[in-house]
C-alpha cells in the first residue's frame, strides 16, 4: 500500500479509539438498527462525550478544534465496519459548519454546542419531490412576515429526518428571484407545522432515518436566517458542497477497501472443486483489478482531503472526485458479490450489505451525471 502521508501517529491513536468505540458500542446493535429504522439516540450522546460529534468545532462552541483529517478517521472508520445508519458525517461536517462558517454569534452559540455534544442531531433539507441535484428548483417558501418568515412546502430523501432536532432548510425567500432569491434558514424541528413524514423504506442503508419533511405555516424567527441577508443560499450551498462531496468519496474509499479484504478473505476459506478459490487465476486476477482501482481512488481522495485542508479544494475537482470514487465503490463492491457466490446475495454477509448501501452514493451530493455536468463546464 501507498504510504498515508497525511496521518501520523496522533491519527493512528485517534483510529484507534473510534475503532474500539465502534466495535463495542455499535457494532453489536446495528442489526437492530437496520429493522428499527434508525440508529439509538444514545449512540449519538456517547460519541458527543468522548468527541466524535463536530471535532473541527472550535473549542468555544463545544468542540475539540481539531482539523478535517480526524473528521475523515471518524467517517473512514463507520465505512470500514458496514455501519452505514450512523449520520454523524453529516451532522458534523455538512450541518454544523453551515451554522460555523454563515452563522450569527448568537446562533453559534445557541446551536453549536448541543451539536457537538450529542443533544441536539442536525440534519439538511434540500431535496424535494420535484427537485434533486437542481437545487434552483426548490419550491419551498419562506416569505417574511414581520420578524418571521413563515415556511410552506416539502423536503424528501433527508438523512437524519426523523431523529433531528434541527433542520438547515433551503427555501425560496423570494420565489421570483429564482436562485437569487434562495436563502437557509435554521429550524427546529418542535415548532408548530413542522412535521416528519415517514421513515423512508430504502434498498439499502436501512439503519439511517432518511425521511419527508413537511412544512405548514411554520413561523421560523427572522435571526435563524443564515448569513446577514436574504439570498445568499444558493451561493452558500455552492461553497459547501465540495467539503459534502469529499466526505461522500472518503466513504466510497473505505467501503471499497473493507469490501476488498473481505472478499480476500472469504476466497482464501472457500473452496470450489476441492481448492481455494483464490487458487484460480481469474479470482487473483480481478482482485488485483480492483486493488490497483481503489489505490488510484485512495491517492486522488487523499489529495483531495490535502486541498481541502489547504483551502483549495475547488467545485470542478470535488465533482470529479465523486464521481470517479463512487463509481469505483460500486464497481469494486459488485464485484465482490460475484466473487462470494451466492453467499454474497445474502443478508447476513457484510457484502450484501455493502453492495445494497452502495447504490445510493452515486445518487445523493449530486447524482454523477450532474458531476459530469460540473466537470464538462469548467472546460
Amino acid at each position: 500500500m501507498i504510504p498515508r502521508t497525511l496521518f501520523d501517529a496522533d491519527l493512528d491513536g485517534f483510529r484507534d479509539s473510534v475503532r474500539k468505540f465502534l466495535e463495542q458500542e455499535a457494532a453489536p446493535y446495528h442489526e437492530q438498527w437496520e429493522k428499527d429504522g434508525h440508529v439509538s439516540r444514545e449512540l449519538w450522546t456517547k460519541a458527543g462525550e468522548l468527541g466524535f460529534l463536530c471535532p473541527t468545532m472550535p473549542e468555544e462552541f463545544g468542540g475539540v478544534g481539531a482539523d478535517f483529517r480526524y473528521s475523515a478517521v471518524i467517517m473512514e472508520e463507520i465505512s470500514y465496519a458496514g455501519l452505514s445508519g450512523i449520520g454523524w458525517g453529516l451532522h458534523s461536517d455538512i450541518v454544523a459548519p453551515y451554522i460555523l462558517n454563515y452563522g450569527s454569534q448568537e446562533q453559534k452559540e445557541r446551536y453549536l454546542p448541543k451539536l457537538a455534544s450529542g443533544e441536539m442531531i442536525g440534519a439538511i433539507a434540500m431535496s424535494e419531490p420535484g427537485a434533486g441535484s437542481d437545487l434552483q428548483g426548490v419550491r419551498t417558501t419562506a416569505i417574511k412576515d414581520g420578524d418571521h418568515y413563515i415556511l410552506n412546502g416539502s423536503k424528501t430523501f433527508i438523512t437524519n429526518g426523523q431523529m433531528a432536532d434541527l433542520v438547515i432548510v433551503v427555501a425560496k425567500t423570494d420565489p421570483k428571484e429564482g436562485a437569487k432569491g434562495t436563502s437557509l434558514l435554521i429550524v427546529e424541528t418542535e415548532w408548530e407545522g413542522f412535521e416528519k413524514g415517514q421513515n423512508l423504506n430504502k434498498v439499502g442503508m436501512k439503519a439511517q432515518d432518511t425521511s419527508e419533511l413537511f412544512f405548514q405555516d411554520v413561523k421560523v424567527p427572522a435571526e435563524n436566517l443564515l448569513g446577514s441577508m436574504e439570498g445568499q443560499g444558493f451561493f452558500q450551498l455552492m461553497q459547501e458542497l465540495p467539503a459534502e462531496r469529499l466526505q461522500v468519496a472518503l466513504t466510497a474509499v473505505a467501503a471499497a477497501e473493507a469490501a476488498w479484504q473481505w472478499t480476500l478473505d472469504y476466497v482464501k476459506e472457500r473452496k470450489a472443486f476441492s481448492k481455494p478459490v483464490i487458487a484460480y487465476q481469474n479470482t487473483r486476477f480481478k482482485l488485483a483489478e480492483m486493488k490497483s482501482e481503489i489505490t488510484a481512488a485512495r491517492v486522488f481522495c487523499d489529495r483531495c482531503l490535502e486541498l481541502h485542508l489547504e483551502k483549495k479544494l475547488d467545485i470542478p475537482t470535488a465533482a470529479m472526485l465523486k464521481q470517479w470514487t463512487t463509481d469505483i465503490q460500486c464497481k469494486v463492491i459488485d464485484e465482490c458479490v460475484q466473487l462470494h457466490g451466492g453467499y454474497g446475495y445474502m443478508w447476513e454477509y457484510p457484502i450484501a450489505r455493502a453492495w445494497a448501501d452502495s447504490r445510493a452514493q452515486r445518487i445523493y451530493a449530486g447524482t454523477n451525471e450532474i458531476m459530469k455536468e460540473i466537470v464538462a463546464r469548467s472546460f
